[in-house]
């Protein structure tokens, strides 16, 4: 059932973000980010739960998905961490927000980690799935184990000019091998996939992505306007706000989940591991709206 409002649209220095806007502007606010490849439908079990419960929830579409477009052309299409961080900075800038939960997976994650990692004071409370998702570009450069690179062949792949043809003319058939690929148990209808797959014809989604994977395996450079911001959080910084971390179990990106992450939390934390497999808040919507309802209960009795 399609549960999701009618789209609005708020501008920031960037770009025109297109989002969803659940419950009554006076509710505690969560912005819930999504990933690659995926959208703003991945929340949609999620957000009921949580405006049940009197949040406002903020479902923006991320850099070069649905409706979200660049004010300027000359405007670099970077997919790097510190351009997806910055853009949930500034949505909650131009929201009027003071203080949010964050939460989100894959570049979501990724977006809501740097934002709580270097801009803890706009930040209530976080959960991420998977764990310290901020990318360690040195490390990323280093072979990891057989299983794993064979389940990274689509990182690989954009890093060539054919991984660029292959998803500027199979973007649907690309992206849909990857949600069968992550979630193996997970058993999507077409309807579901295809309600989704509609957000990679932006004009700028082959772009972003290409740059986000080649950036992370340091064969592109960054927007230089971002670099001071990479250079932060390639010290990687702690996140000290009150955190959940998320870990699905039948995730092959993640073998053997994030347990080795807990360190770089040094406020209210806890992990939790579910039977799913990576589109989690998709494949578990109650066991992730029932995490960001205990970030807001830790958050009102502090």
């Amino acid at each position: 059932m399609n549960t999701m409002p009618e789209l609005k649209t708020i501008r920031t220095p960037t770009l025109e973000i297109a989002y969803h806007d659940h419950g009554a502007s006076t509710g505690w606010p969560v912005i819930l980010s999504h990933g690659f490849p995926y959208s703003i439908h991945a929340y949609e079990e999620v957000a009921p739960l949580l405006f049940a419960q009197g949040a406002r929830v903020v479902i923006p579409y991320l850099r070069g998905y649905g409706p979200t477009r660049f004010l300027s052309p000359s405007t670099m299409r970077s997919g790097q961490q510190a351009a997806l961080g910055t853009d949930l900075l500034a949505l909650i800038h131009a929201l009027g927000i003071e203080k949010a939960i964050i939460a989100g997976f894959d570049w979501g994650g990724l977006a809501s980690c740097v934002v709580a990692a270097l801009w803890p004071d706009r930040v209530e409370g976080l959960v991420s799935y998977a764990g310290y998702d901020i990318i360690d570009r040195p490390a990323q450069r280093r072979a990891a184990g057989p299983g794993l690179e064979c389940v990274m062949w689509y990182q690989h792949l954009f890093q060539s000019e054919r991984g660029r043809e292959c998803l500027q003319g199979n973007r649907k058939e690309l992206c849909r091998i990857l949600w069968e690929q992550w979630s193996p148990t997970w058993e999507f209808s077409d309807e579901v996939f295809e309600k989704t797959a509609a957000s990679f014809d932006n004009p700028d989604f082959v772009d972003v992505v290409i740059h986000c994977y080649r950036h992370v395996l340091g064969s592109e450079e960054g927007d230089p306007k971002l670099q001071e911001l990479e250079e932060r959080l390639a010290k990687r910084p702690k996140i000290r706000v009150p955190c959940i971390t998320l870990d699905g179990t039948k995730d092959p990106l993640k073998p053997g989940g994030t347990a080795s992450h807990n360190s770089m939390f040094t406020g209210r934390y806890e992990r939790w591991e579910r039977d799913v497999g990576h589109a989690f808040p998709m494949e578990a919507p109650g066991v992730f709206a029932e995490a960001v309802l205990k970030i807001h209960q830790w958050a009102c009795h502090q």
